[in-house]
């Protein structure tokens, strides 16, 4: 093994931390018979030779040799060195893109290939380890070959045929997946694959000679639901379930016709696998009635065996040493303590690939999630919460029933469960009313659960009062007053202070108070922004003097930071916070004769004094020359400062017209909004909103505010004043889509979720007030 490992130029080559030298080191420490050598080679291998999924002129020189680890049965833990393997050459590039061969991606692009081409190449060697006594390697064989090996028919037959025999849930759950795999991969293969998956969904089979032989298939003792009736008059092990209940009904639930045939089911786990499977390659396979059929499943996986002593999670053991553990290592520990307790936890791989196939039929996620939050099982919960998270965030629809749901697991004596509700509910906003009730008694049980406290730094709210308090729910008020009281609250209380409204009024005071005595210091940008927040927020105008300290004392330090916070403050209090115009005007005159005041910031101080007094002719000089600068920045600030001032603001037309074509389309988009609320006439702004408006989903939510704006304004309806043509088409093509607009696959925003409501809300409001 190993040969001509010392003959590579390994120095000379490169990984993520430089010079490639340590490589051999940690390509022989994978063969060591120390199993803390191992787990800290394939660490390294990760951490610097396959670092974050790239791929380098040392991971290349690597493949050899780890295909020879992986075919010495020698060398334990191969398993590890497959998925290292899979991984290396498993990076697919778009086919679509072009780069430039003088790029660095270009450069990356040609490494993915030369190692995907260098695995399949090696990839004979998966072939002799499918039925290999290591559980891990059988664990990672399959979606290797899948992946990698260039005869996908003599793949699939050899998954088919292992599954007969194989007796390992989640091996078994792996020839499934890895068959979806080639099923995505090699279209002359889909059907063949989609009748094997169909197959594996069916219940009782009838005993016909078949490669599908239930009794190879089969764990755990025979369906008695299908010998006969038990001593309640209705099927035994399915707990008063018939056949029809213990799979999916239709083309992937028991026989065709749903007549009862003599015979064993096939272990509902290997069923939930391919129904999943079909989901990822085959989703039009699925009935209408899956999710009866789902849950029947679940049902019977629930009555089955628990990997730890109990039906509740153990607490997690600390590793004997930490500070030596590795990243692998730890990881590993996760999965493990993870799983503790857990009646098949490898449900929740297999229902999130189901999620992902059924896609945008969000009644019928709805309902399965809804069923897993009802289970005794902690683990289907842990699992549903998390998914609905996700649903939510990428999906529109009625979620009362799976929100109130969600509530109820705060209850539990599981801590990782009330956790996963928490950072569930955290982003839904008013979304989450449903679960207040749940939320506040939550809080309710002590100031443990009032504030997160971190090693280093001030102490923060804690994600529950914070979630209470963005639904609205004034049951947060005495909590936040309670902390406001305390000699160091936490610094973070002011944002959530603002959601609260009306009800946050007995706060005011408090905040009052601790604004003024917040010293006037280098630190006073970090202590005050929430406090300001919070009386913006609630347009407490009585906290003027204390506002005016603020803006009046504030030291060079980061003054100009510490000022836009009291300007934002300002511009909420409107006219009543009159006693700011000669400080305003002050600022404005220095931003004018160009004191080192960045050309934005005097925008917004004009945006602010124009709210606060209504003078254009005070302010459109200042908001013209920045229309009219070269700072991107400030063309931005001051669009949208004059499209806040209306007609009031005509003067500064013949400067937004240029920005109508500007490189950057964010100005584009602001000029557009700005030109149309000034002139009134959408004829040049709406060609520009309305591409941006498919380019940039960002920008939806100020076109459709501008559109429900000008549909309340008097006289909207007359001759002239109409919407430009495709508005109303848009908004109501907008309110059709059952995506989220601001979605993405791999990534989301705290208020992504909100903001989509928002969209969702004024188009309906354009809509209404058009009478459209």
């Amino acid at each position: 093994m190993f040969g001509g490992i010392d003959e590579v130029e390994w120095t000379g080559l490169e990984h993520a931390y430089g010079p490639a030298g340590d490589v051999p080191g940690l390509l022989r420490g994978l063969a060591s018979a120390d199993p803390e050598v191992r787990e800290s080679a394939l660490d390294g291998m990760y951490g610097a030779v396959h670092h974050q999924g790239d791929v380098y002129d040392s991971t290349l020189a690597c493949i050899p040799f780890l295909l020879e680890l992986v075919a010495d049965p020698e060398v334990p833990d191969r398993g590890g060195v497959v998925e290292l393997l899979t991984s290396i050459g498993g990076i697919e590039l778009d086919g679509d893109d072009e780069l430039d061969p003088e790029g660095d991606e270009f450069e990356s692009a040609a490494n993915y290939a030369m190692a995907a081409s260098a695995v399949t190449a090696g990839s004979d060697v998966f072939l002799s380890l499918v039925d290999s006594e290591d559980r891990g390697v059988r664990l990672a064989v399959p979606l290797a070959l899948a992946a990698f090996h260039q005869e996908p028919a003599l793949v699939l037959a050899l998954l088919r045929e292992r599954l007969k025999v194989e007796q390992d849930p989640e091996v078994r759950f792996a020839c499934v997946e890895a068959g979806g795999r080639i099923a995505l991969r090699h279209d002359r293969l889909a059907g063949e694959v989609v009748e094997w998956l169909t197959a594996l969904t069916h219940g009782p089979h009838d005993g016909k000679p078949s490669v599908y032989d239930p009794d190879a298939y089969r764990l755990g003792p025979p369906n008695r639901a299908a010998q006969g009736p038990g001593p309640d008059g209705t099927g035994g092990a399915g707990g008063g379930r018939g056949p029809a209940s213990n799979g999916v009904r239709g083309t992937v639930l028991g026989p065709p016709g749903g007549g009862r045939i003599p015979g064993r089911s096939y272990d509902p786990g290997l069923r939930l696998s391919a129904i999943a499977q079909l989901a990822r390659c085959a989703p039009d396979t699925l009935p209408a009635d899956v999710v009866p059929g789902v849950t029947g499943l679940l049902r019977e996986l629930r009555a089955g065996r628990v990997t730890g002593p109990t039906g509740r999670a153990m607490p997690p053991q600390a590793p004997a040493t930490p500070a030596q553990q590795s990243a692998a290592g730890r990881l590993r520990e996760y999965r493990e303590t993870s799983r503790v307790g857990r009646v098949a936890p490898y449900t929740g791989d297999l229902l999130r690939t189901l999620h992902a196939g059924l896609g945008d039929r969000v009644d019928d996620r709805i309902a399965l999630l809804a069923d897993q939050l009802c289970s005794p099982d902690w683990g289907q919960r842990i699992d549903a919460v998390r998914m609905s998270g996700g649903l939510m965030r990428t999906w529109r629809g009625d979620y009362d029933e799976l929100v109130s749901l969600i509530g109820d697991q705060l209850d539990d004596e599981e801590p990782r469960l009330a956790d996963a509700a928490v950072a569930a509910l955290e982003d839904l906003h008013r979304l989450a009313e449903p679960a207040a009730d749940a939320l506040a008694d939550y809080v309710r049980c002590g100031p443990d659960r009032w504030v997160r406290r971190w090693a280093e730094g001030p102490d923060a709210l804690s994600r529950a009062l914070v979630t209470l308090a963005r639904t609205g729910d004034p049951r947060a008020v005495p909590v936040l007053l309670r902390l406001l009281e305390r000699e160091h609250a936490p610094r973070d209380l002011g944002y959530a202070v603002g959601h609260l409204g009306a009800a946050a009024a007995p706060l005011v005071p408090v905040l009052r108070e601790r604004l003024g005595a917040v010293p006037l210091d280098d630190r006073l940008y970090d202590h005050a922004g929430s406090l300001l927040w919070a009386l913006k927020a609630l347009r407490a105008t009585e906290a003027m003097p204390e506002v005016l300290r603020v803006l009046r004392g504030a030291p060079a330090y980061r003054r100009e930071w510490v000022v836009e916070l009291v300007l934002r403050a300002l511009t909420a209090f409107g006219p009543k916070a009159a006693d700011a115009a000669p400080d305003l005007r002050a600022l404005l005159a220095d931003a004018a004769r160009g004191d080192a005041l960045p050309v934005a910031f005097g925008a917004k101080v004009a945006a602010t004094l124009w709210a606060v007094e209504g003078d254009a002719d005070a302010v459109l000089p200042v908001l013209r020359g920045a229309l009219m600068s070269r700072d991107q920045g400030a063309r931005r600030v001051a669009a949208e400062a004059v499209g806040t001032m209306g007609r009031a603001a005509s003067g500064a037309a013949p400067a937004l017209v240029p920005l109508l074509s500007a490189a950057d389309p964010w100005t584009r988009v602001d000029a557009a909004h700005a030109l149309w609320a000034v002139t009134g006439d959408a004829d040049r702004s709406w060609p520009v909103l309305r591409t941006a408006w498919e380019s940039l989903p960002a920008t939806r939510i100020a076109t459709a505010e501008l559109l429900s704006r000008t549909a309340s304004e008097p006289g909207a309806g007359e001759p002239g004043r109409s919407w430009p043509g495709g508005a109303a088409a848009l908004l109501r093509s907008e309110l059709s889509y059952v995506r989220r607009h601001n979605a993405i696959d791999g990534g989301y925003g705290s208020h992504d979720i909100v903001r989509d409501e928002r969209l969702l809300a004024l188009c309906r409001q354009a809509l209404n007030g058009r009478n459209l």
